[in-house]
């Protein structure tokens, strides 16, 4: 028999961003508070009005909190859900005092890394302990208070760094990695040389590792964004974004076979397909989770460990309505602006402070970029298109947070490099991004309004097999004649 938790609830990990809220809600009320209803109802007049008014209250505030701290519905091994507060401080106590005894203390820096670390370490069992659990629920609430935890440790990280000089900041990463003296951004490989050799050797040399990356970069924003005019609206615009800043950037001078096909054809859209394709298949599968006691053989224990890191459940994601008011049309439109922004402090932090692409810190940035956004995008979206969510997540927060600071830091810092582009170039750019970003939203919903009509005007099979009055079959036509 499976129980339910009465500590607090975790976020839906994976199933991210397609997690039903009315099954949120009623999983909420399994705990003891009543579930927020599918469709608001306004009622007028009295004492009817206050109550309805109260109501609707309770109804706001119970949805911010399935979407900032869902709880989970279902509970195989308790232990693993019951807060062990006490024995958590104990054993990080005797855990930091143990090696702060024992170990040597001749070297400062490695005193240094050992009292950062130890902050950081602290910081994170605090996050477990005090930090909401965001929108997801696999594998366990824990790890996304820790990776939320992590956001904020980031975004202290970019204040910190913002009222530091640049030559401060390069120092401190010449002393996290001393390698970095050596590296300098003109040593970068350069893609834009040649562009009338297309021979197969050339274009061989062009899908290399970050190829790759592109590939697999666009499968995981699919799955994070589930909706194809977004997507293809996010790859076209950032090619545009290339061609504004090549001046600025070298790297992002590129032949027009591989901006267009290598990038935006091959990498990007198939990224697209394999990403939207993997959201269908989620979307049809029966998600039916038994206990793991209730399994008898260890293959099917084992199975069942490796299950939980998987969705809870998945569904469809609706960014457009046909019906969609011009406030989510702009809030889609943000988000397209903001994907693109933070793609470019990608680029400006690691050639603004002279960092190989393949660095640890510029690809540990990347992967943990990328988990800070799986549950903000999934609260932006609750936010965008639930009536009843007047505030947005905080993880989705401290995201937006990160994104500013990020590009406040690369301004400050390269101000040599910004000084060479005119402010009407940027302008220009910012105005081509909501033009395209507009064009392509308006057809997305222009084309979901078509297929409402073409399904709505379409008898179903159960229509014609069952005729109404005024659709007789042709032989009752007959019949009616004769008579």
């Amino acid at each position: 028999m499976k129980k339910r938790s009465n500590s607090r609830g975790t976020p839906p990990a994976q199933e991210t961003c397609g997690d039903r809220l009315s099954a949120a809600a009623s999983a909420l009320n399994k705990s003891g508070a009543a579930s927020a209803p599918a469709t608001p109802t306004k009622q007028r007049g009295g004492d009817n009005g206050k109550a309805a008014g109260a109501r609707r209250k309770e109804e706001i505030a119970k949805t911010f909190v399935i979407v900032n701290e869902r709880p989970v519905d279902d509970i195989s091994l308790d232990f693993f859900y019951k807060p062990h507060t006490i024995t958590l401080l104990a054993v990080s106590v005797l855990a930091v005092m143990y090696f702060a005894f024992v170990r040597n203390e001749s070297n400062v820096e490695d005193n240094l890394w050992a009292g950062l670390l130890s902050i950081v370490f602290f910081f994170l069992i605090v996050s477990v302990i005090a930090f909401p659990n965001g929108p997801f629920t696999r594998p366990h609430p824990a790890i996304w208070r820790i990776l939320f935890g992590c956001s904020v440790l980031y975004l202290l990280t970019l204040q910190f760094l913002m009222f530091q000089n640049y030559q401060t900041i390069r120092n401190m990463f010449y002393w996290l990695d001393p390698k970095l003296k050596n590296f300098h951004i003109d040593m970068e490989k350069e893609y834009g040389v040649n562009c009338s050799d297309i021979s197969w050797e050339r274009v061989k040399g062009h899908l290399d590792v970050f190829a790759w990356g592109h590939f697999l970069g666009w499968a995981f924003k699919a799955i994070l964004i589930r909706h194809m005019g977004i997507l293809w609206a996010i790859s076209v615009m950032w090619e545009i974004t290339e061609i504004t800043f090549a001046h600025l950037l070298p790297n992002f001078i590129e032949c027009w076979w591989d901006a267009l096909i290598l990038d935006v054809i091959i990498c990007n859209g198939l990224g697209i397909w394999v990403g939207l394709k993997i959201c269908q298949i989620l979307e049809m599968r029966e998600y039916k989770w038994a206990s793991i006691k209730d399994i008898s053989t260890t293959t099917g224990k084992i199975k069942r460990a490796m299950l939980q890191f998987t969705p809870e459940s998945w569904s469809a994601i609706r960014w457009l309505d046909p019906k969609s008011t011009a406030m989510r049309f702009a809030a889609v439109i943000q988000l397209v602006i903001f994907w693109q922004v933070t793609e470019l402090n990608t680029f400006f932090l690691k050639h603004i402070f002279e960092m190989p692409p393949d660095h640890i810190i510029v690809i540990g940035r990347l992967i943990f970029i990328g988990l800070f956004v799986a549950p903000s995008v999934r609260q932006y979206y609750v936010y965008v298109t639930d009536t009843r969510c007047k505030r947005v997540g905080t993880q989705c927060w401290v995201y937006g947070a990160i994104m500013v600071s990020e590009a406040i830091l690369c301004i400050k810092n390269g101000k040599e490099l910004f000084e060479r582009t005119q402010s009407i170039n940027i302008v220009i750019w910012l105005s081509i991004q909501v033009l395209i970003s507009v064009a392509f939203v308006y057809v997305a919903v222009w084309w979901q309004q078509r297929q409402l009509k073409k399904v709505s005007s379409t008898p179903t099979k159960r229509q014609l097999d069952s005729p109404s009055k005024g659709n007789l079959s042709p032989q009752k036509n007959q019949e009616k004649k004769n008579k």
